[in-house]
């Protein structure tokens, strides 16, 4: 999906003891409560979600205390003006009502971990270019179905956005800024906090409702959902290969010009030393970049979201594995006690 709106809120981030750097996050039940029955309420159109958070921002903590929804769009609109002015329009009368206002970053649902992408990588600079403690909130319904809540915070290193500010990702800058794809982004600790008295509602709930569903949270039947995780982790894999595949052959072209240049050379030197035996005066010099122009170095962006696209699926695979493994040894002990 689109960025959204992230230019039009800059200076919205000052609150006492601000600073760039955030050590843990903090979200209200509420808020996820929101995100989760948006993402339910755009389930049949079958599109990601995209939404405002707000809040604000105590010494190194991040408050997340509200949000609302991105306005839907049909397929080809893009009116970046018209999402600006409602997210303007939304804050204000937030502020009017004494609501936190402060926008302090942006959330989005994903795919079985699927979010690893230019558009997101795109979206979250520049929400940190305008508020430095901007965060990104990835929510995963489709794992949370699976009785594991999964919602997770980043934000982009120090050295990326170097790295990114500056837009040229080639090989040997990269090694250079010692940047590795682990090193992209920065996952922030999350606490989701609810007040004394949504808690004390909680108690009571759980203990009046039915226990009738709790059934699926030890549900046997898991290969579908891994088998997923399993064929993306293949797709990923694939189109890792084919960049490096790409990179491989840039690296045989630059030694094969190197060879090319190093005969020209040769032979430009041999037939100086015969010029210079029939007294005659040595060839001009000559510019080899105008005879073998450079090659133009591939970028390595792909290289490195392709790379953390594949080591959150493979930790992903290795998570709901080691889920599954336990409820397959309960379900057998389960057995042995009946026999």
């Amino acid at each position: 999906m689109a960025e959204r709106g992230s230019s039009s809120q800059s200076g919205n981030s000052s609150s006492s003891g601000s600073t760039s750097r955030i050590d843990s996050v903090q979200v209200d039940g509420l808020v996820v409560l929101k995100i989760i029955k948006h993402c339910q309420d755009e389930r049949q159109a079958g599109d990601l979600v995209q939404g405002v958070l707000l809040g604000l921002i105590q010494n190194n903590k991040l408050e997340i205390t509200n949000c609302f929804p991105f306005p839907s769009t049909k397929a080809g609109e893009d009116d970046d003006e018209d999402d600006v002015n409602y997210q303007m329009e939304m804050m204000r009368r937030l502020r009017a009502v004494n609501v936190d206002h402060l926008h302090v970053g942006w959330y989005q649902s994903t795919y079985l971990g699927s979010f690893v992408n230019k558009t997101l990588l795109d979206s979250q600079f520049s929400y940190q270019s305008s508020i430095e403690e901007s965060v990104v909130l990835i929510y995963d319904p489709l794992k949370t179905s699976q009785g594991m809540l999964s919602l997770k915070v980043f934000r982009l290193s120090d050295k990326m956005m170097t790295m990114y500010k500056e837009a040229d990702f080639n090989a040997e800058k990269l090694a250079k800024s010692g940047l590795s794809f682990e090193a992209m982004f920065e996952e922030i600790p999350l606490v989701i906090r609810n007040s004394s008295l949504i808690n004390s509602l909680l108690c009571e709930v759980e203990v009046l409702s039915p226990h009738t569903q709790t059934d699926e949270f030890l549900s046997l039947s898991t290969g579908s959902y891994l088998g997923k995780n399993v064929r993306l982790l293949m797709e990923s894999v694939d189109e890792l290969c084919q960049d490096a595949n790409k990179f491989n052959n840039h690296l045989r072209n630059v030694a094969r010009q190197q060879q090319q240049k190093e005969a020209y050379t040769q032979r430009r030197q041999a037939e100086n030393a015969t010029r210079h035996n029939r007294g005659e005066p040595p060839l001009p010099d000559e510019d080899l970049s105008k005879i073998f122009k450079p090659l133009q170095s591939p970028s390595r962006l792909d290289y490195l979201l392709l790379s953390q696209q594949v080591n959150t699926y493979s930790k992903q695979v290795n998570q709901f594995s080691t889920h599954s493994f336990g409820k397959l040894f309960l379900a057998q002990a389960l057995q042995g006690n009946d026999k």
